[in-house]
C-alpha cells in the first residue's frame, strides 16, 4: 500500500471528523485540519520552514468548501442570521487577508506557538462556559461595532487557520442569540474568511525562495485541500443536523480536552 494512499484516506478520515464538529459546534473543523496536515505535510515535501504556513494554508482553502456545505445544512433550518453575516464579512475579508500577509512573514515556530496557545485559550474557555438561557434580540445582530470586532476576529483566524467560530459563536450569544442560531451564522461567515485568508496565503509564498510541494498553489496544498473538502462536506450536514437535536454544551468538556491534547502535541513538535 502506497505512502500517498494513506495519506489520501487519512486526510479524508480528517475531513470527516471536521466537518462533523464544524457542523456541530460551529467551531473547530479547522483546527483539527491544522493539526493533523502540520504533522503529514513534511511527508510530501513540504520544507520545514513552511509547514505551518501551508497548514494554515490548506485548512483555510478546505474551510471555503466546508462552510458552504455547513450554511446551507444550517440555512435550511433558518438558523443563519443573514443580517448579521452582511455586518460580519466585510471585516472579517479585511482581517483574513491582513492577518494572512502577516503570517506569510512570520517564522514557521511562532506560528506553531500561536497555534498551541490558541487551543489552550479555546479549551479554557470551552472548560468555563456554563449554559445559559438564550434571548433572541434580533437588532443585536446588527450595527457597525459588529464590523469592527470582525477585523480582529479575521486576522486571528487566518493566523491559525479556522473559520473564526471559536470567536464568533460566543460573540453572537454574548450579543442575546440563542447557541443554534449563533452557530449556524458563524458557519456562513467561515465562508468569507477562509477565503479572503486562503488568497492572502497565495500571494504570501511569492516571496518565499522555497520549494514548495507539487500540486500547492502558494502556500495552499491542494490536493490536501480537495481531500479534505470531501470529507468534510460530507459529513458537516450530520453535525448541523445533531446541533438542533442535542444540547451540545454536555460535548464542550470532551471537545476541550482534545484540544488540549492538539496544543500539547503542537509544543512538543517545537521542542524537538
Amino acid at each position: 500500500m502506497s505512502m500517498l494512499f494513506i495519506l489520501s484516506v487519512f486526510c479524508v478520515f480528517v475531513g470527516v471528523i471536521a466537518g462533523f464538529l464544524a457542523g456541530l459546534f460551529g467551531i473547530g473543523g479547522g483546527m483539527i485540519m491544522v493539526a493533523a496536515l502540520a504533522f503529514t505535510l513534511p511527508l510530501v515535501g513540504a520544507p520545514t520552514v513552511h509547514v505551518m504556513h501551508m497548514a494554515l494554508a490548506t485548512s483555510l482553502a478546505c474551510i471555503v468548501l466546508t462552510a458552504i456545505a455547513s450554511a446551507r445544512a444550517h440555512a435550511r433550518r433558518g438558523s443563519v442570521m443573514w443580517p448579521a453575516v452582511a455586518w460580519l464579512a466585510p471585516g472579517l475579508v479585511l482581517g483574513g487577508w491582513l492577518g494572512a500577509s502577516l503570517a506569510g512573514h512570520a517564522p514557521d515556530a511562532w506560528l506553531r506557538i500561536g497555534f498551541a496557545v490558541y487551543c489552550f485559550l479555546t479549551a479554557t474557555t470551552l472548560f468555563a462556559v456554563r449554559r445559559q438561557p438564550a434571548t433572541e434580540l434580533g437588532q443585536h445582530a446588527h450595527g457597525p461595532m459588529l464590523s469592527a470586532a470582525a477585523v480582529p476576529i479575521g486576522a486571528l483566524s487566518a493566523l491559525v487557520g479556522i473559520g473564526g467560530g471559536s470567536m464568533l459563536v460566543p460573540l453572537l450569544v454574548w450579543r442575546g442569540h440563542a447557541a443554534v442560531r449563533a452557530v449556524g451564522t458563524s458557519a456562513a461567515c467561515g465562508l468569507p474568511v477562509a477565503l479572503a485568508s486562503a488568497i492572502g496565503y497565495v500571494f504570501a509564498a511569492h516571496r518565499t525562495e522555497a520549494v514548495l510541494p507539487a500540486g500547492s498553489i502558494g502556500y495552499v496544498y491542494l490536493p490536501a485541500a480537495v481531500l479534505l473538502a470531501v470529507g468534510s462536506t460530507t459529513a458537516t450536514r450530520y453535525g448541523a443536523t445533531l446541533a438542533h437535536r442535542l444540547a451540545h454544551h454536555h460535548l464542550n468538556r470532551a471537545f476541550a480536552a482534545l484540544l488540549t491534547l492538539m496544543g500539547i502535541g503542537m509544543v512538543v513538535a517545537i521542542m524537538r
